[in-house]
């Protein structure tokens, strides 16, 4: 048997299979999020997220250290808000001593050069537990975005680098550039969580933050997860509107999307590996039916080899450290 092409020639040691792989994925394409509450000292491990916490600044600097010490240049910040803080207009979000003020400043106080990206959206703030004002059961659009804006410039005037707009108001994004140019943040970025899905994958995510909706659910403005090609028409638009980078969310069941996008636009694209994704595989961990470390590389190759640039992950410190050894 004689053949001119042996593709197993390409495959046959660890040394060629690294010189020929397509894709790379290094620390740098990291997002990490992170869950800030107050007090000192504070850490606490969320139920549904396994080896995840919610911590204080003082904690969260720490971490932020450690985080950049392994290659990570960016973290996303979402805090706790208490229930005694909360209302339907946003009110805490707006405070410029608020935790998340607070929290801009403390870190980049200590690590100056990380980028510091911010959670963007009203729901954690709200008593209804939506990324907007209600009035009659219904999530308002253009009274909501207003909020958005002026939350957008309390943030760039405690320091964020970066706008992370999560809410998927319509107009939101020209809103808040407008609002950062008016107010002469030239400089800060706006990653807009541009295809973002009505997905069931984000239950984890709202345990930590004890944000889930009070009332119906969130798909009157998160995205059909049915839905394709409206994935790039709203990616078009927000880019239209000022966005610097735009994300998929969630991540690993809509590879497809992040393709699609990332064939359709010229800026930075990425994507969002989100808590119910993390959590199935630790689950699988658990039991035993799935290598841990081996799942999470594979997982965020195929997230990079899809067309994300970034990856926003909670698995973004171990990879780091998967990565060094």
């Amino acid at each position: 048997m004689h053949l001119i092409r042996r593709n197993r020639i390409l495959r046959q040691s660890p040394a060629i299979r690294a010189m020929v792989a397509e894709t790379i994925i290094k620390p740098s394409d990291f997002i990490a999020p992170l869950f800030i509450v107050e007090g000192t000292g504070v850490k606490e491990e969320i139920s549904s997220m396994q080896g995840y916490y919610r911590m204080s600044i003082d904690l969260t600097v720490a971490e932020v250290k450690e985080l950049w010490g392994l290659g990570i240049k960016s973290v996303l910040l979402f805090i706790k808000c208490k229930d005694e803080l909360k209302d339907n207009k946003g009110t805490e979000a707006l405070n410029p001593d608020g935790l998340m003020q607070r929290s801009i400043k403390a870190i980049k106080s200590a690590c100056p050069d990380i980028v510091v990206m911010t959670d963007v959206a009203l729901d954690p703030f709200s008593i209804y537990g939506h990324d907007g004002i209600v009035e009659n059961n219904e999530i308002v659009n253009d009274p909501t975005v207003e909020v958005l804006a002026q939350m957008s410039v309390s943030h760039a005037q405690a320091g964020a680098d970066i706008i992370a707009p999560s809410d998927m108001m319509d107009g939101r994004i020209l809103a808040i550039r407008e609002a950062l140019e008016t107010s002469g943040f030239t400089k800060t970025g706006i990653m807009a969580y541009s295809a973002k899905y009505a997905s069931c994958f984000y239950g984890p995510f709202r345990d930590a933050l004890d944000s889930a909706p009070g009332f119906g659910d969130k798909k009157s403005y998160q995205m059909d997860y049915a839905n394709r090609r409206e994935a790039v028409k709203e990616t078009l638009m927000d880019i239209e509107e000022g966005a610097d980078i735009v994300m998929v969310k969630p991540a690993m069941a809509y590879l497809d999307i992040i393709r699609e996008v990332k064939d359709a636009v010229d800026v930075p694209v990425s994507a969002y590996h989100v808590s119910g994704e993390y959590a199935m595989i630790k689950a699988a961990a658990n039991m035993g039916w799935l290598d841990e470390n081996k799942a999470i590389m594979e997982s965020l190759t195929s997230i990079k080899r899809a067309g994300a640039d970034l990856i926003a992950t909670y698995f973004a410190k171990k990879a780091a450290i998967l990565m060094a050894q």
